[in-house]
């Protein structure tokens, strides 16, 4: 605080103890701070978010990391692809061997019995259909006699069962044959083999094994966050979200979208109706369009972590601080419609509403 001189000569104590210009520099300084910062609280605005952590997944099933198991019981004799080689739909990737070697063959045959029974039958079928026709005009002329004739249709009856059961093992040959040619595992689709089971190549495997871990490429991204209960109740689909991808450079300021450097834009695609098994809600993002793209695949791969902000309302860094300190939910603009109420919460919902409904009928009488 500034002081004239001349008024120090009649306060000799108050001259002696004149204060260091350090002090009156940090002094002057304080009370500028306290008004801007007071104002700052009031006026500045400040975004709030609803955190979240999680990971960059496929949008389609069909795109996500999936395992290739082998289709009947044997032994891997050959593998057709190494780590990390890219694959088409249909390339093989390992041929399996039965134990016994000869067991298509042994299939075949027992296909070709079955067929040639087959067709044993269908014309003995046909020969019984013709004396069931003879013996029925003879039976109608009185040539021949009631039991002959039922003999003839009982031996189509007959028949008719036989090629039944042949054609069923016929099926049933052709299933097995079909399974034991699926030797030669194939790719199910495009991508890249992250790992191979190279010790399914000394044992025995059985169907359904796991033999590779296929991940596809150039499939649609989307990031999964998971938001804490007490904020899901307000995100919304549509909401914009600032994402920062692990190894990204960034800059954050939560508040302030616009001074953040390195963060990418989001909108919410989806939110879960029930809670994972940690207690938080799954809140699936998607890429803002307008925006700009997000990193490329060789930069944020499938399974990346990523750190997610979803936008709220717009408050006062005052109010903010107010709010955390207190441990209070994010702000809502209108108020939450919980929809309609069971029991006793429903009575008393109801009688608060005939007291309204008989306070408006009163105001109408009155007037």
């Amino acid at each position: 605080m500034a002081t004239r001189p001349d008024n120090f000569d009649r306060f000799h104590t108050l001259a002696a103890i004149r204060p260091p210009r350090l002090v009156v520099a940090i002094g002057w300084m304080i009370g500028i701070a306290l008004p801007l910062v007071l104002l700052a609280l009031i006026f500045v605005p400040w975004v709030q978010t609803a955190p979240g952590r999680g990971q960059v997944v496929a949008l389609d099933p069909q795109d996500r990391v999936q395992q290739v198991t082998a289709l009947v019981p044997g032994r891997v004799e050959r593998w057709y692809v190494v780590d990390g080689q890219l694959v088409k739909k249909g390339d093989p990737i390992a041929r399996i061997a039965d134990n016994d070697p000869d067991l298509i063959a042994r299939l075949a045959a027992e296909r070709a019995q079955v067929a040639a029974q087959i067709a044993a039958s269908e014309q003995a079928m046909a020969t019984a259909r013709i004396d069931v026709g003879r013996t029925g005009q003879l039976f109608a002329d009185g040539l021949a006699a009631r039991r002959d004739y039922e003999a003839a249709q009982i031996k189509v009856a007959e028949h008719a069962a036989k090629l039944a059961e042949a054609r069923a093992k016929l099926a049933k040959a052709d299933i097995a044959l079909n399974r034991s040619s699926a030797q030669l595992v194939r790719a199910p689709r495009d991508g890249r083999i992250q790992s191979l089971n190279t010790a399914a190549g000394a044992t025995l495997v059985s169907a359904g094994d796991w033999l590779a871990t296929l991940a596809p490429e150039d499939s649609p991204r989307v990031v999964e966050l998971m938001v804490d209960g007490r904020d899901v109740a307000l995100v919304r689909a549509g909401q914009p979200v600032r994402l920062h991808f692990e190894g990204w450079p960034a800059i954050q300021f939560s508040g302030w979208p616009s001074v953040a450097q390195g963060m990418f834009d989001g909108r919410v695609r989806a939110i879960d109706p029930s809670a994972q098994g940690t207690g938080l809600f799954r809140v699936l993002v998607e890429p803002s369009p307008g925006k700009p793209r997000w990193p490329d695949d060789n930069y944020v791969r499938l399974g990346s972590k990523v750190r997610g902000w979803i936008q709220m309302e717009t408050v006062s860094v005052g109010y903010e601080l107010w709010r955390q300190l207190n441990d209070f939910p994010l702000e809502f603009p209108t108020p939450v419609d919980t929809g309609p109420r069971k029991g006793a919460g429903k009575g008393l919902a109801d009688k608060v509403k005939e007291k309204k409904s008989d306070a408006g009928k009163e105001d109408e009488e009155a007037k």
